[in-house]
């Protein structure tokens, strides 16, 4: 099966950041479903720092919610990693970003240096009834 749902990058992959920063805003007013999957790819890193990678919701793509709408768990290790964010229950959110904090202790340089990117995925209705049955015959 094809997928035809296309990918929105929230912030460019291998994107080096060494201090805190927002990705761009991206609409996703026009979304059919309003349950996404977003990836966060960390490729690399310096040892001894830490990535809080949080997304945040807006109506208008000016003004953020004061906290974020999702958060991935903080990371120290290059890999990736997938959150959910559903936005059903958010209808009045047309705009999202992602924000990140970066840290870094101990010896050597105390500039952190991370290169990540995160991506947002639809998730297609019919793939959401499927898991949704699932966990009901596992319960």
């Amino acid at each position: 099966m094809a997928n035809s749902v296309s990918e929105r990058i929230l912030v460019p992959a291998d994107t080096r950041v060494t201090a805190k920063g927002d990705g761009t805003a991206v609409d996703v007013a026009g979304a059919s479903n309003r349950v996404f999957l977003i990836t966060l790819s960390i490729a690399k890193i310096i040892e001894q720092e830490a990535l809080d990678v949080s997304i945040y919701g807006s109506a208008d793509g000016a003004a953020w919610t004061p906290k974020s709408i999702a958060a991935f768990p903080q990371q120290f290790y290059t890999g990736e990693w997938p959150l959910l964010l559903d936005l059903s229950a958010q209808p009045d959110v047309k705009f999202v970003r992602a924000h990140w904090e970066v840290n870094r202790w101990g010896r050597g340089t105390e500039t952190p240096m991370f290169e990540f990117g995160v991506t947002m995925r639809e998730v297609p209705p019919e793939i959401l009834r499927e898991a949704t049955a699932e966990a009901r015959t596992l319960a």
